[in-house]
């Protein structure tokens, strides 16, 4: 086959699990207090595993957000996630909303549960996502004190309006941060769709399972076609729990986090099956290596253009110490 007939390579896109309990969630932080988590039945461990089980299915390959609290009294989960070829990462460890923090408070629990994470896998984790999204325009710092800490990438800033999070103008596709101590954070934002001016979410959590299919399927076809872009797509293994315990809260917490349980799957089925899908840290080695070919591009060009510079005149002078 000519090399011009060949059809070119389908995008990977970027696959990531924020692995909470049904629980721990912001939207019933006023009905279930932090220090009475112990006492709630857990399913985190179970319905994680429906979630590997799915991309074993699909042989799809995700980023693994773990809460501190979840890693530290389930080890073997971590293990088992690490075990079936999954990126670890870090959610935090009491899943609080950032901007509710000091930076004292965010830099201690965000110690303790990489600590947790990296002690029950015994391996180094280097990217980090915010419960909620909730890296705002109010608490910048938190991603000084995440390049101070070790992080090389986050993933936390969704550039929508938002009564909870968001920051809306922020740049829509992955970027360097540079932060004020004079380190550097690759983030990456969740998918979004622009309409009349108005960044709208797409394709994670209750977006996907809310929203209709075919607006998620718009959204691949313009990162794929418009972009070029990867999408960033974002789940929590209790949105494949229908029968979970319901909480009392808020109207508007409750819709939004049971609308759609029952359907989640079949939805999440349906995106795996169409596409396939990467970790955070199998895109930053491509970028690096991107990189790499592109610095030795340039120097290779150097090295002819410096050669081309240098060979006239070293012939002009031989040939001018020849006819003496």
């Amino acid at each position: 086959m000519k090399k011009h007939d060949q059809k070119p390579k389908p995008m990977t896109h970027i696959l990531s699990v924020d692995v909470e309990d049904y629980f721990q969630v912001e939207a019933f932080t006023g009905s279930v207090d932090r220090k009475g988590w112990h006492r709630w039945p857990s399913r985190v461990v179970a319905n994680t595993h429906r979630v590997l089980d799915l991309f074993d299915q699909h042989n799809a390959k995700g980023t693994f957000f773990f809460v501190g609290w979840v890693a530290e009294r389930f080890p073997h989960l971590v293990r088992e996630v690490q075990s079936r070829g999954h990126e670890l990462a870090c959610h935090s460890y009491w899943h609080r909303t950032v901007y509710s923090l000091t930076p004292d408070e965010f830099r201690k629990d965000t110690r303790q549960a990489k600590h947790a994470i990296e002690n029950a896998s015994g391996s180094p984790i280097a990217g980090y996502r915010a419960p909620s999204w909730s890296i705002t325009k109010s608490c910048l710092w938190a991603l000084d004190i995440l390049a101070e800490e070790g992080f090389t990438y986050d993933s936390s800033i969704y550039p929508i309006r938002h009564d909870l999070y968001g920051v809306p103008g922020a740049q829509r596709f992955p970027y360097t941060h540079d932060c004020a101590n004079g380190l550097k954070l690759r983030q990456f934002p969740p998918a979004t769709l622009r309409f009349f001016g108005t960044n709208l979410p797409a394709a994670g959590g209750g977006y996907l399972r809310i929203f209709p299919s075919a607006f998620t399927e718009l959204a691949f076809r313009t990162f794929e076609k418009k972009y070029g872009e990867r999408v960033v797509v974002y789940l929590h293994p209790w949105e494949l729990d229908p029968e979970q315990p319901r909480i009392s809260g808020p109207l508007k917490s409750r819709v939004r986090h049971y609308t759609n349980l029952k359907h989640m799957h079949a939805k999440l089925n349906t995106v795996l099956s169409r596409r396939k899908f990467q970790p955070f840290k199998d895109v930053l080695a491509e970028e690096a290596a991107e990189t790499e070919a592109q610095q030795s591009a340039r120097h290779s060009s150097g090295l002819v253009a410096d050669k081309h510079l240098h060979e006239p005149r070293h012939a002009v002078a031989h040939t001018a110490k020849g006819r003496r």
